[in-house]
């Protein structure tokens, strides 16, 4: 219990130093910019919001890098380059391929693809007296050296509920399949953040005339080996809206039980943008 008290107090103090450098080193505020509020898993935090990516606009994740350090002192580097696509009304695709450098200690250093994965989300419906409802499916191809042998299988069903001083996002996930052949020692699991289910409850509140969006955390998950323990774990982010078409974001957080009670960083910028060939004839017209 002593060791779980210093850890929320550090992450107390974590996150207080990270709001106030931010709103130090903000510029003017900037009006008519609204992405930032749409959030996705892990940009910047791991819960997302039940929205999805507006028709006809893509949105390029330029940087999303993730930086996370064991109990062992070894760090895991991540960055997955991912486009989305506003393909249908309230309905967007997303492909990735994350790249991990992982150093393993003793076994020395591995670097490589760990995967394709290609996503859907669909909004249900827009908040009204009930929240909004999304619903997602993910899959995870077998390309690269560090991805899991077998593809596997995600779904995800996500509500958010808005109210004048925040908003509120929970997030479940379910993944199909066998575990991974188990690694030899001192190598991580295939598969990177591969898990069997996720349990997870996030609050925001945004600041218009900042166009800033300050998020936290907290959500539980089970490792997809048959012998893992359930995992608590907190984040805090922040996403910024830097100009019209540009958003920056960054977060961090900490597993609180199990056995590695690790911490972890991440960084993202996204640019949103539109191809005019795609765009139907009233909409092409205007200046995206």
């Amino acid at each position: 219990m002593r060791s779980l008290s210093a850890s929320h107090s550090v992450l107390s103090e974590l996150i207080g130093s990270m709001v106030v450098a931010f709103m130090v080193a903000l510029p003017m505020p900037m009006a008519a910019q609204t992405d930032y509020y749409n959030t996705d898993a892990g940009r910047p935090i791991t819960v997302e919001d039940a929205y999805a990516t507006e028709r006809y606009a893509f949105e390029l994740q330029l940087a999303p890098l993730r930086l996370e350090r064991s109990n062992g002192g070894l760090y895991t580097w991540e960055v997955e380059p991912e486009i989305a696509y506003g393909i249908l009304p309230r309905t967007h695709i997303e492909a990735g391929v994350p790249i991990e450098y992982r150093d393993r200690g003793p076994a020395g250093k591995t670097v490589g693809a760990a995967g394709l994965n290609v996503s859907m989300l669909h909004n249900l419906n827009a908040e009204t007296s009930i929240p909004a409802f999304g619903i997602a499916g993910e899959l995870l191809l077998p390309f690269g050296g560090l991805a899991p042998d077998n593809a596997y299988f995600s779904a995800k069903g996500i509500a958010t509920r808005t109210f004048t001083w925040a908003r509120f996002h929970l997030n479940t996930r379910y993944t199909f399949g066998k575990a991974p052949v188990t690694p030899p020692l001192g190598e991580e699991s295939a598969g990177g953040e591969l898990y069997r289910w996720l349990l997870g409850l996030a609050i925001d509140k945004a600041s218009p005339l900042r166009s800033m969006l300050v998020t936290a955390e907290s959500f539980v998950t089970e490792p997809i080996q048959e012998d893992g323990d359930a995992q608590w774990n907190v984040g805090a982010g922040i996403r910024y809206q830097a100009s019209p078409r540009l958003a920056l974001d960054g977060g961090f957080g900490k597993r609180l039980t199990g056995d590695d009670q690790g911490w972890f960083l991440t960084f993202g910028m996204a640019r949103a943008f539109a191809i005019r060939s795609l765009l139907p004839g009233a909409a092409r017209a205007r200046t995206y």
